[in-house]
């Protein structure tokens, strides 16, 4: 029989929690450690995957992703031990997607071709800015011409290559940031992740941002400009975005995100890692303790995972349109049915519909371009409740 997840496949996280340092605008679970047991934590990560292979038996696995953290901090044949763990405990999709998100440090680039030899296929770098000014503001260790080195590097190495850039950053007109934007895209890459700088609490952007110590962030027109020359840019220069945040040439999506997006069934391993499993018809939210040492001391003790949470067809429904949404594609409202045991709200889809928000076509709900610069209204007022 069928299952829900099926419609958006089976991926496996892997969370490495450690940095060599902490940037101000993070608010991810990464932690700087000036000791780090790479035997403990590799025989940590075989020992879950161990554990959740069991309880995915003979699932076909379609993509597996290590981020972080600076999973390129790894050692080499740490990830070849996980690798080739994970192929024991899974059948494989032909054209299984392993990636590694990687620092454009000259450090972590020298380890390249280790991880090319080890099993990685995809390398997602977080270069963040082109220019030195913004790279020391935005707390990155690497400077414009080794994340270039690096970037050239990791094309050698890899048939498939993405990297990261953060916009909307301190003081950036819409001049700089084409230039800039364009200068990435003349490189030879298949997939950009491009992200509008967020102020997030807890983080020490955050702290300066509250105390008023941080200027020189666009107000909400330049911002909705910046995002709409991005769109303009990348549609024209081959790049089309295909997720609210992610731009790709045809076929070279990131296949572990589409199944976040698609909300198919993920494994989440390592600190603050979370998954989506269904279980004997059931689906489960679980999430694995943040800190390092409580979770690496769990996994001996079968504790390194939080109670789990069971979700109802609605709370499946209304996460199924929050990630779905997000894709171009947009989502199946039969789909959305199936899970929510009702269908949403006609007044609702028809008001936005009516105002260019989004658009049913061929049996799908996809959000315009002017629906995805308001996209948590659009969320909202399809929500039930």
């Amino acid at each position: 029989m069928t299952e829900d997840w099926q419609n958006g496949g089976f991926g496996l996280y892997i969370h490495w929690p450690f940095c060599e340092a902490k940037c101000p605008y993070c608010d991810f679970n990464s932690h700087v450690s000036r000791r780090i047991d790479h035997s403990a934590w590799r025989d940590a990560y075989l020992v879950e995957l161990k554990r959740a292979a069991v309880e995915t038996k003979g699932r076909v696995l379609n993509a597996v992703f290590f981020g972080g953290g600076t999973p390129s901090l790894m050692e080499p044949e740490t990830v070849a031990e996980i690798i080739n763990a994970i192929r024991a405990h899974w059948p494989t999709a032909n054209d299984l997607e392993i990636t590694l998100e990687a620092n454009p440090s000259s450090v972590e680039a020298g380890r390249f071709a280790g991880f090319k030899q080890a099993g990685i296929t995809r390398v997602s770098m977080g270069i963040q800015a082109l220019n030195d000014a913004d790279l020391r503001r935005l707390g990155r260790l690497h400077n414009a011409a080794e994340a270039l080195a690096a970037f050239d590097i990791a094309r050698n190495e890899f048939d498939r290559v993405s990297f990261d850039l953060i916009y909307a950053r301190q003081d950036q007109s819409l001049a700089e940031w084409e230039a800039e934007l364009k200068q990435a895209l003349s490189l030879a890459i298949d997939h950009l992740s491009l992200y509008q700088l967020t102020i997030e609490n807890g983080t020490a952007f955050g702290d300066r941002y509250a105390k008023g110590k941080l200027r020189g962030l666009p107000d909400d027109d330049l911002g909705a400009d910046l995002y709409s020359l991005t769109q303009d840019i990348c549609g024209t220069m081959g790049m089309p975005a295909y997720e609210v945040s992610n731009h790709a040439r045809d076929g070279a999506q990131s296949q572990h995100n589409l199944i976040y997006w698609r909300y198919g069934d993920y494994v989440g391993i390592g600190p603050g890692a979370h998954g989506r499993l269904t279980i004997g018809g059931q689906k489960w939210a679980t999430e694995c303790y943040g800190q390092p040492d409580r979770w690496l001391t769990g996994v001996t003790e079968l504790t390194s995972e939080k109670p789990r949470s069971l979700l109802s067809g609605m709370d499946q429904a209304a996460e199924y349109l929050l990630m779905g949404l997000r894709l171009k594609e947009g989502i199946d409202p039969a789909r959305y049915a199936a899970l929510a045991g009702e269908t949403l709200d006609p007044a609702a889809l028809e008001h936005l519909v009516e105002i260019g928000m989004v658009e049913p076509e061929k049996r799908r709900i996809t959000v315009t371009d002017q629906g995805f610069m308001v996209m948590n209204s659009v969320i909202e007022a399809l929500l039930p409740g």
